[in-house]
């Protein structure tokens, strides 16, 4: 571990714990993936171009292409086309909650439709609606913020289940206690 390394992470101590908070999310979001579907394999070559110095990039040309990637990876983030033949990209959005209900997603679209917004937010339960062409300065920040997003909901799932275990262990101390 670099001195650099060691200066960005913080050691806290939560019932007996360890556990490393690192002050910039940067390094470990990394080891999340990002999709982007999208019907056009310009766009998603453009895409993957763009970003994949950046972050660990899937592309799919459909929602069903989507899915299996989703299903064998580990997505933090998912970017999709709102007008795809065969599925539209709020309703690609919306079958996944379910199953992935923490991915972060990202309606990205070449349309300005104000029935498609209010969709991705209410049925697709988006975190950006984004209008193409996209800056790619700008779509970077919004993936980096929403892939901290992704891996917070991860870390405080993990440390809500290290309080309910330690939680037991205490109730079960009192018990051999009394």
């Amino acid at each position: 571990m670099t001195l650099k390394l060691r200066r960005k992470i913080k050691l806290l101590r939560i019932f007996s714990v360890k556990v490393y908070i690192p002050k910039t999310l940067n390094l470990t979001c990394m080891s999340y993936g990002v999709l982007y579907v999208d019907d056009e394999i310009n766009n998603l070559n453009s895409f993957k171009a763009a970003f994949r110095r950046d972050f660990d990039i899937y592309t799919a040309q459909s929602a069903r292409e989507g899915r299996k990637i989703l299903d064998t990876n580990e997505i933090g983030v998912i970017i999709t086309d709102q007008r795809m033949p065969g599925m539209t990209g709020i309703e690609f959005l919306e079958s996944i909650i379910p199953i992935y209900p923490d991915t972060i997603r990202i309606l990205l679209t070449g349309f300005s439709d104000m029935n498609a917004v209010m969709d991705a937010i209410n049925r697709g339960q988006v975190y950006k609606y984004l209008v193409k062409p996209w800056q790619n300065d700008e779509l970077k920040l919004y993936i980096q913020n929403a892939l901290e997003i992704y891996h917070l909901r991860r870390e405080n799932k993990d440390l809500v289940q290290k309080l309910h275990q330690a939680n037991l262990q205490l109730a079960q101390l009192t018990k051999q206690g009394q």
